[in-house]
């Protein structure tokens, strides 16, 4: 009577349990299909809408904005800079050390319609600032390779402190909020990541495509 009890508690214990779950897609399937976007030129195309709609936007927003301190934030991997060759050279994965190397030597390009932004901003005396999660230490390299490729000038731009602990969302926000209280009006904050955008402190955002990774 107790083996019986037993066993049909364990059965239904069996059919109680969720149905399996679908497992994740082939990693290598995933990566053929990330390089095929690439080739393709479908993502460069979708960076060139998001930033074709903020430029309209902005020299419409700077025409009816006269004597005010307008600013434009931009986020920097994957937005002012692009790091697909390291991307394409790793398989798509992050390695500590070889990226560490990769900011080292200040080699990433510009992503020509963002900096298309960028020119329109300064042309017309708009404040820019970056926000980047890169770490302070990584100063020098970044603000060289920036300049390098045509970002030529810019009010400030911020990196996270070797002891922030804080998620980059919150960190991205609380710098915001600090031009904000410096007197600048954000009208347009342009990144890869829901992370670069959230929280507010800007009219208007633009979200850059990225398949890459995800940022927190």
């Amino acid at each position: 009577m107790q083996r019986r009890l037993l066993l049909g508690l364990l059965t239904a214990a069996l059919f109680a349990l969720p149905a399996p779950a679908e497992p994740p897609r082939n990693l290598y399937l995933v990566k053929q299909e990330l390089r095929a976007y690439v080739d393709s030129g479908q993502y460069k195309r979708e960076i060139a809408d998001v930033a074709l709609r903020a430029s309209k936007y902005l020299q419409k927003r700077i025409r009816h904005a006269k004597g005010k301190k307008l600013a434009v934030v931009f986020d920097v991997d994957e937005t002012a800079l692009s790091n697909l060759p390291y991307l394409l050279a790793n398989d798509f994965g992050f390695v500590p050390g070889r990226w560490d190397e990769w900011l080292e030597q200040g080699r990433a390009p510009a992503l020509i319609p963002v900096q298309v932004v960028y020119d329109i901003a300064m042309s017309n005396k708009v404040a820019v600032f970056f926000i980047s999660a890169r770490k302070e230490a990584q100063r020098a390299p970044t603000e060289h390779n920036l300049r390098d490729v045509g970002y030529e000038s810019w009010t400030n731009i911020y990196f996270k402190a070797a002891d922030d602990e804080r998620k980059d969302r919150d960190y991205k926000i609380a710098t915001r909020r600090q031009i904000a209280r410096e007197g600048y009006q954000i009208i347009a904050n342009i990144g890869d990541q829901d992370s670069d955008l959230a929280g507010g402190f800007a009219e208007r955002t633009y979200k850059l495509p990225d398949p890459f990774y995800l940022a927190f």
